[in-house]
């Protein structure tokens, strides 16, 4: 339970069903992404065209090939088998579907291994753009880009059934609980934020330990994204349930792809991320890899 970079799963998932994609951005132009990946991503719209942003051609690391970073080991259901190259879980794809669109098919992507705390640390990166469940904030675009939003999210918690915490209604049901959450992310801020638990927080280095902890009793509930909760529910800890969602994340957080802080990258990428969206592929992906949000239940 010490801080340190965080990492996330991997194993491809066993179900999918429909997470609907929501707001259409456009982005040629290098720009930053706004807070939810919409407001720069829109105004960088005007200031470039298609031919900005030339097909295999763009300003890459490596002349030719587009390289990738993200977490080891890669979590399911956003990878599979922690595989990140083999093409299988939502992130994965993804990333295929913005490559492709920029230019580079599959043989022509390289990826490389980048904690996540580090993707959007300060300082100069070793990949062209990373993917990793990292959502888009204010404070992170001060040392990183951000494409338009790829996914947009909500935050979880889950218990153990026999938890007393597992039949909380609501937020005041989960004031007594010890909560659990990995460094860096907003599933932490969510804890502390929005749930405003009675005691402080279990901070882990990543989310199999924080998985353990709660096996083992050490935290009452475990917070996640929403798709990562229902895939640990069914397939990792099947004596858990999810208690449910919090309130508001599908309209203010969503993931988006970090870049250098001013990469000549930004704007092309949001603007395969635009297409991808408004063509209905970034749906269909999220169709075939993640989990019916539906089921779980808000709390206020």
């Amino acid at each position: 339970m010490i801080h340190a970079p965080g990492s996330r799963a991997a194993r491809r998932a066993p179900f999918a069903a429909l997470l609907v994609a929501a707001s259409v951005l456009t982005a040629c132009a290098p720009q930053e992404a706004g807070a939810g990946g919409a407001s720069s991503a829109t105004a960088s719209a005007s200031a470039g065209t298609a031919a900005g942003c030339p097909k295999g051609a763009l300003a890459t690391r490596k002349a030719g090939t587009l390289t990738v970073g993200t977490d080891k080991p890669a979590y399911a259901p956003w990878f599979s088998d922690d595989r990140p190259e083999n093409g299988n879980g939502f992130e994965s794809a993804v990333a295929y579907a913005v490559a492709d669109r920029l230019g580079y098919p599959k043989d022509k992507v390289s990826w490389v291994v980048s904690p996540f705390n580090r993707a959007f640390a300060p300082g100069a990166k070793d990949f062209d753009f990373d993917i990793n469940q990292v959502s888009i904030n204010e404070d992170r675009r001060k040392t990183v880009d951000f494409s338009s939003g790829y996914y947009d999210v909500r935050q979880a918690v889950v218990a153990l059934k026999s938890s007393r915490f597992a039949s909380a209604a609501g937020l005041a049901g989960l004031k007594g609980a010890k909560l659990g959450a990995q460094v860096g992310t907003t599933s932490l801020a969510s804890i502390n934020d929005v749930i405003k638990p009675g005691q402080g927080p279990a901070v882990f280095d990543d989310n199999d330990l924080a998985k353990a902890a709660l096996k083992n009793g050490q935290i009452d509930a475990l917070v996640v994204d929403l798709p990562t909760a229902l895939y640990i529910t069914a397939a990792e800890i099947t004596d858990a349930k999810v208690v449910g969602q919090l309130e508001g994340g599908s309209s203010a957080e969503q993931f988006g792809l970090v870049l250098d802080k001013g990469s000549a990258l930004t704007g092309c990428v949001s603007r395969a991320v635009d297409g991808l969206r408004s063509d209905g592929t970034l749906a269909g992906l999220e169709k075939r890899w993640l989990s019916d949000a539906v089921s779980a239940p808000v709390l206020t």
